[in-house]
Parts: C-alpha cells; structure tokens; sequence
C-alpha cells in the first residue's frame, strides 16, 4: 500500500478556509490548475467531494466539515515541529494584544495587568475591547487575540484555560434596610432588582430557583455591564447581581452580601484560537494573565488548569 501525500492535508486546510480553489491557490502559492488536480487527488483519497458548488461558490461537504478541525490541527503541529518559535524579545517587542472582557474583569485586573507587562515589555499596548455578544468569530479571524469571560458554545477549535472561580453576590447602597437584618430569600425578592444583561433579558438563574421557591422579584431596571448596576445601586434602593472577584473595586462603601438562593459558581477563562499556541509572546501574554489572577484570587485560582 502506498503511503499518503501528507502535502494533501496543507492543500485540503487551505481549501477548508478559503472554500475557493483560487484563493487557495494564491494562499499556497500555486496555479489553480495545480490545486485543481491536487483537489481531484484529495477527492479520489477521502471518497468524498469535499467541495460542492453552490452557485459561484464552493461549499464543504459534511465529511469535509467534520475534517475541518482535525485537518487544521495536524497542519498547525507539523507546522509548530518543523519551525520551533524561539523566545520572544520582549524588551524589543512591539505589538498591540487586544483583550476582549468584560467591564468588571478590566475594572479589577487591568491596572495590575498593565504593570506587569510594562515592566518586562515596555513597548506592548493592550487593546482592552468590549464584549458586545459571545461569538467567537473574532478569535477565529484574529481581531481578538484572548477573550476573558466564562466559556459559552466556543467552537470546537478554541483553546480554554481556567483562571479562577468566582460567584454571585447581592448588593446594595450603605444603609440599605438589607444590611439591618437577615437577607432572606424572602426579603431579598421584595426589593427591586437590576439585571445585567447585554441582550436586555429579564430573567434568568436567580428567577429560575426563586420560581422553585414560589417567590418573584421585580426587575426595575436593565443595565449592560456590572459597573453601571453598581452605580445604579450606589443611588437607589435597588439591588445589584455581581460577580464577587470582579467587582471588588467598584463596590466599595457598599453592602455586599451573599445570596440566599443557590446560584452555579461561575468559571473564569481565557480562550484563544490555536494559531497563537506557539507563539512565544502570546504565550507570555496568558502566563502574565494567569500570574495576575492567581495574585488577585489566590483562594479560587484553578492551578489546575496548565498551559495548554
């Protein structure tokens, strides 16, 4: 039996990311007659078409689909075996990472963050970019370098790596009636409530075991991030849903207060897209991350979770 072109699975990664013999083409450096038969090759090989037209385009067969991942994978470690990334120079770097995270994690961690990468890479910028949704197109098409937050329907591809756990907490302005006596769960759901919600819900886990309790809370107002519900708080009688770990700064002066009804402990992580693996400075980057958030929540710093 004649051993398999391995020079197949760069033509066949790069016909899964461009679906387009042309693009391909130019991306491989070769003429598309050449990837042409390269792809009549990979078809006779797999048994399968692979690409199908769809109109002017091409589109992936649901073999081919199920090969994406697994083809890029092999592509990127022969790559990362036959060109070994040496050591970054830091103090001669310049690059911009961008970071995509939400307001409480910048609000607690940056400044801390900043100092460490300034003191060994004086001439690294970090691009702190909101998190409008959860999608992960970003990360695939390298306008986001690492996204902080707790995992979600990542795709399959993503790198994901623990930092720390956090949870929900309630609070409310100093003097608030809720600091007088015991929260409740009764009392707490008598109070008026902000939710935090990019997508402007009203509902969610704490609504889902107070239901079971046969209470409801009122939600009087909808805020996008944790720092405006604390603000919000800060002035009213209203009471804010936070992440412990993330907001400690911001809820200064205030009553915080954990809540009486149970709630999932949420995990923290970073999430990259596995062509940074072996880059040496984005390597350094997520070991500057994790020794920050191991300084700041050493109790719940998941030193479990080693670099990938």
């Amino acid at each position: 039996m004649n051993a398999p072109d391995l020079n197949l699975l760069i033509v066949l990664d790069a016909l899964l990311s461009e679906n387009s013999v042309a693009r391909a083409a130019e991306t491989l450096g070769l003429s598309p007659s050449a990837l042409s038969r390269s792809l009549a090759r990979l078809r006779a090989t797999t048994g399968d078409p692979l690409l199908v037209r769809a109109g002017r385009d091409l589109v992936p067969t649901p073999h081919a689909l199920e090969l994406r991942v697994q083809v890029r994978a092999l592509v990127e470690g022969a790559q990362a075996v036959l060109c070994p990334c040496k050591n970054a120079d830091l103090g001669g770097l310049e690059r911009t990472f961008t970071i995509r995270a939400n307001e409480g994690f910048v609000d607690t961690f940056a400044a801390e963050l900043l100092a460490l990468v300034m003191e060994t890479a004086p001439n690294v910028r970090l691009r702190f970019a909101p998190k409008p949704d959860k999608s992960v197109e970003a990360l695939r098409m390298g306008a986001v370098d690492l996204e902080i937050g707790v995992v979600g329907h990542t795709g399959p591809e993503l790198r994901v790596q623990a930092l720390f756990r956090d949870r929900f907490i309630g609070v409310v302005r100093a003097g608030h009636p809720l600091a007088q006596e015991e929260v409740t769960p009764q009392r707490y759901a008598s109070f008026g409530h902000i939710s935090v919600s990019r997508r402007g819900q009203l509902s969610g886990p704490i609504d889902n075991v107070l239901d079971t309790l046969g209470l409801q809370r009122t939600v009087a107002a909808i805020v996008s991030g944790f720092p405006a519900a604390l603000s919000l708080a800060r002035d009213s009688d209203l009471i804010a849903n936070v992440p412990e770990r993330q907001t400690g700064k911001s809820r200064g002066g205030m009553f915080s207060f954990p809540l009486p009804v149970l709630t999932a402990t949420l995990t923290v992580s970073q999430i990259w897209h596995p062509r940074f693996d072996n880059d040496p400075a984005h390597r350094w980057l997520r070991s500057c991350l994790r020794r920050v958030c191991a300084t700041q929540a050493p109790s719940l710093y998941d030193v479990g979770a080693p670099e990938p």
